[in-house]
């Protein structure tokens, strides 16, 4: 399997290199040479472990890897999870089923991709003998995660931009109490969108890239968007045959990679009804399936941080096969909105590919009350945002995307109920250890050239 960019001025990679590189070297994001029709195999994985049906998906990517190794590598990233079945499929009622993806090590649903991550990265340093230096930008839970799946991994820096003041606490402590000699906490100015924006610039600056051995561990890298198919999937084989195309999986949404990995799932073979995007205050997707424009606005801080997001990454790769594959066209588009900030698609059959949402932090407190109230089950405001408009689907599936815990304050306003998680309870005693920095590429490049390693 080879990888080509959405921009097409990149020679194809493979599922490696491309795991390596993170971003193209022409600013595009990397994506399968073709996807492949898995419609019959799909139904043959009912019953296997996580750990298994990812391999099973993964040996369709990663073909250069041996199959024992792949195998090896995928089994233990999953040995870290909680709860036995790893994304447990939980049944509200006749007609909404949760998905419960905190149960990894930073307790948020990018522990699914990035353990794996971690490992693949440990690789590449193995085989190759240079150290790798992990660049990532986070609106709240990729830091973490990406934080823990590279923690003691040798050869790996890993260095995280994150705005101040504009994640919670308990994610913060999460990136900068490690103790690790590996790990650096950037704080920047701003919001994530300025520091995403710089990370692309870094990446652009190819001398710098190649030198240093930069690798992105954002959801531009292929092998999140890869990773996150599989708890679609596995989820999907959960549920009753005679409900499976009934089914509309409906996604906390803040820079696409979540629910565009389902979206790949379905355009894989996965039959379901559809997806939904469920936005907060900041709703530049939810705007754009209302109406195809596609135009950045301010992003304002919410009860949902991680959704504090204007600029979508993985939206090109969504467009990327909504304009069929065309990278020339992908590129034009890109570059017109680089520019102006807006661009408009008049392609109804892409604005109705997905349905969307919107929810203010008003309706985000009432949410989670109220669903406390019906159900007895306690969400994070994150996954709260999925619970609006919902009697339209026969049966839905919504992603819960963080624990609870991660936001004591406001569950505690919502619901009155204090929600404890003995790992966070932990860092509350443990020493930050953070380093502001000014946000722009060039004081980054510096940085993270004053603290190379050797493998």
């Amino acid at each position: 399997m080879q990888f080509l960019s959405t921009r097409a001025e990149t020679e194809p990679h493979n599922f490696s290199e491309a795991v390596k590189i993170g971003l193209a070297p022409d600013g595009g994001l990397f994506v399968p040479s073709e996807l492949p029709d898995l419609t019959d195999e799909f139904h043959t994985w009912a019953g296997e472990s996580y750990a298994k049906v990812c391999y099973r998906f993964f040996r369709r990517f990663a073909t250069e890897i041996e199959d024992g190794e792949l195998e090896s590598l995928i089994a233990n990233a999953y040995t870290e999870f909680d709860d036995a079945k790893l994304a447990p499929l939980i049944e509200l009622d006749d007609r909404i089923s949760v998905l419960e993806l905190f149960h990894g090590p930073t307790l948020a649903f990018k522990d699914y991709a990035l353990q794996l991550l971690g490992r693949l990265y440990e690789r590449q340093v193995a085989i190759t003998g240079d150290t790798i230096n992990v660049l990532g930008a986070t609106s709240g839970d990729t830091g973490a995660a990406a934080i823990n799946g590279l923690i003691g991994r040798s050869g790996v820096n890993i260095f995280i931009l994150y705005p101040d003041g504009r994640i919670s606490s308990l994610q913060e402590r999460q990136m900068t109490c490690t103790g690790e000699s590996n790990v650096f906490p950037i704080a920047v100015e701003g919001s994530f969108d300025d520091a995403q924006r710089e990370l692309k610039v870094v990446f652009g600056d190819r001398e710098f890239s190649e030198r240093i051995k930069l690798s992105a561990v954002n959801s531009i890298n292929l092998a999140r968007i890869l990773a996150q198919c599989v708890y679609y999937i596995y989820a999907w084989l959960k549920i009753g045959e005679s409900r499976r195309e009934k089914t509309t999986f409906v996604v906390p949404t803040g820079n696409f990679g979540n629910v565009l990995a389902g979206w790949l799932a379905y355009r894989m073979g996965m039959k379901v009804a559809g997806f939904r995007v469920a936005t907060n205050q900041n709703d530049i997707l939810n705007r754009f399936f209302n109406t195809g424009e596609y135009s950045v606005g301010m992003a304002t801080r919410s009860l949902a941080p991680s959704m504090d997001i204007q600029v979508a990454s993985n939206f090109e790769r969504f467009l990327y096969y909504a304009l069929g594959g065309d990278g020339n066209r992908v590129r034009k588009v890109m570059e017109e909105f680089k520019s102006t900030g807006i661009f408009k698609v008049d392609d109804q059959s892409i604005i109705k590919s997905m349905s969307s949402s919107r929810m203010t932090d008003e309706e985000i407190l009432d949410t989670i009350k109220a669903v406390y109230q019906k159900y007895g089950y306690v969400c994070d405001p994150h996954t709260a945002c999925a619970f609006k408009e919902l009697d339209e689907f026969e049966h839905c599936v919504i992603l819960a995307t963080a624990h609870p815990a991660k936001f004591p304050e406001t569950v505690l306003e919502a619901t009155g109920q204090e929600t404890i998680q003995s790992s966070l309870e932990a860092l509350k005693s443990r020493e930050i250890v953070k380093y502001p920095l000014h946000g722009d590429a060039n004081t980054i490049k510096a940085f993270i050239e004053s603290k190379q390693i050797t493998p």
